[in-house]
């Protein structure tokens, strides 16, 4: 995707907020561009299926940049979600059950990302917008109970789920913008095209037979991430500027957010069934204990300082949609799939605390911590050009403490896993006390 703000200072909003529709002047402007420039947005037959009342967020009031409830409440359907991805990434501990889990985690974050795209740029307090969020739910739901059995039976359920929720909201969003956001409506056209190209592949892996499936949503994935990396560009047509796409950094930082504390909600709540589901005992209790050491840990990596270097990074920065393409787009989903896979690994600990270490269960042991730390590494880069040397030195830590698993059990192993987050969170905690950042500049 290409992010950015107007580059003229006259357009330019307070820091946090890139300027956008509706403002009488800007959209008036920005609406008589000509077709040669945007030829997409002036078919007159688009304009007439476009929605007359503008349901963007209002650029000067304090809804601009709040997360609102309906937000939180299209939220809840993925922390089953995440849950149903750890169960089967739980069941699959294997080199293509790994792709697989790779897949469908690269998936569910889209969908959650685009949608949040969405409130970004339009009112959730206005009734259409606030029933469109409630009906992504319901598919978002029906798309939750089917991931385990994905690469099974239910296959073209998630399929058509997933293609119809991408669509859906696609469409809306042309509907939406057509007449109040040419520049926007054009982008989110190009967005549809591309969309329906990758929902064809997503279908027809689905009816393909088991072995085909993978690398057809592969493609498919491909084809998604592939488009927003190249500006969804379209042969032929002129390519989105800059200033084509505005967004809210506060807004998008603290969704961001709000995501993270779900996806560590989920991991206690996998580990809080597992130990509830087997007798109690010193080493089950011990790892729970390392489970709830990992969350404490992860809570605090992200929230102790990162998240308000990120929050104050993107509101202070003249390119606030670099910082929300980059670190918010594309890092955080390594971020999330750190905290699930360590949700697995939390898992095995508590039902294999003394079983011979194998491979698949070295590899989410270290693997989960590993991905956390070096998605809030470039995080931080992205954020604010900083080098977190105690994050460095926890992932090579972690890189030595698998090199060495095979002597070890998985209680062990989960056991230097959490020491080593444990001691990464206190030595950026430190560092950041004694360069003299106070509490309230961290989290």
């Amino acid at each position: 995707m290409h992010y950015g703000p107007r580059d003229h200072p006259s357009k330019r909003p307070p820091p946090g907020r890139v300027a956008r529709c509706p403002r009488e002047t800007e959209e008036v402007s920005r609406s008589v561009k000509t077709s040669k420039q945007y030829p997409l947005e002036h078919r007159a037959w688009l304009l007439r299926l476009g929605f007359r009342r503008s349901l963007l967020r209002p650029a000067d009031s304090e809804r601009s940049d709040r997360v609102t409830y309906i937000e939180l409440f299209f939220d809840l359907i993925f922390v089953f979600a995440l849950t149903q991805l750890s169960r089967y990434l739980y069941a699959n501990q294997s080199w293509v059950g790994a792709l697989e889990s790779i897949i469908l985690v690269l998936a569910l974050w889209w969908l959650w990302v685009y949608t949040t795209w969405v409130t970004n740029w339009l009112d959730p307090a206005k009734l259409p917008v606030r029933g469109v969020v409630i009906g992504l739910s319901l598919v978002g739901l029906v798309i939750s109970t089917s991931i385990y059995d994905s690469f099974g039976d239910q296959g073209l359920v998630f399929a058509i789920a997933y293609v119809a929720l991408q669509l859906g909201r696609t469409v809306f969003m042309v509907l939406a913008l057509a007449r109040h956001d040419p520049a926007l409506h054009a982008t989110f056209l190009r967005i549809l095209l591309w969309l329906s190209v990758a929902g064809a592949f997503w279908i027809v892996g689905a009816l393909l037979p088991l072995a085909f499936r993978l690398p057809a949503w592969l493609i498919a994935l491909a084809i998604e991430y592939g488009s927003a990396s190249l500006g969804f560009r379209i042969p032929g047509l002129k390519a989105p500027g800059v200033d084509d796409w505005d967004v809210s950094g506060p807004h998008i930082a603290e969704r961001s957010a709000l995501f993270v504390i779900i996806a560590i909600g989920e991991s206690f709540l996998v580990t809080g069934f597992a130990f509830v589901d087997q007798e109690a005992s010193v080493l089950g209790i011990a790892g729970l204990f390392l489970a709830f050491v990992n969350g404490v840990a992860m809570w605090w990596l992200y929230f102790d300082h990162g998240e308000r270097a990120g929050s104050k990074a993107i509101a202070a920065s003249s390119e606030p949609g670099r910082i929300a393409r980059l670190a918010y787009t594309y890092v955080h989903a390594i971020i999330i799939a750190g905290i699930v896979l360590t949700s697995v690994a939390d898992k095995s600990v508590l039902e294999h605390p003394e079983d011979a270490m194998t491979l698949p269960v070295a590899v989410t042991l270290v693997g989960g911590p590993l991905f956390y730390l070096a998605g809030l590494l470039l995080f931080r880069w992205i954020v604010t050009r900083t080098v977190l040397v105690s994050h460095l030195v926890g992932v090579v830590l972690l890189a030595l403490a698998g090199a060495g698993s095979t002597y070890l059990t998985p209680l062990g192993l989960g056991a230097t896993t959490s020491v080593i987050l444990v001691v990464v969170a206190a030595w950026e905690t430190i560092t950041r006390v004694r360069a003299g950042t106070t509490d309230d500049a961290a989290g």
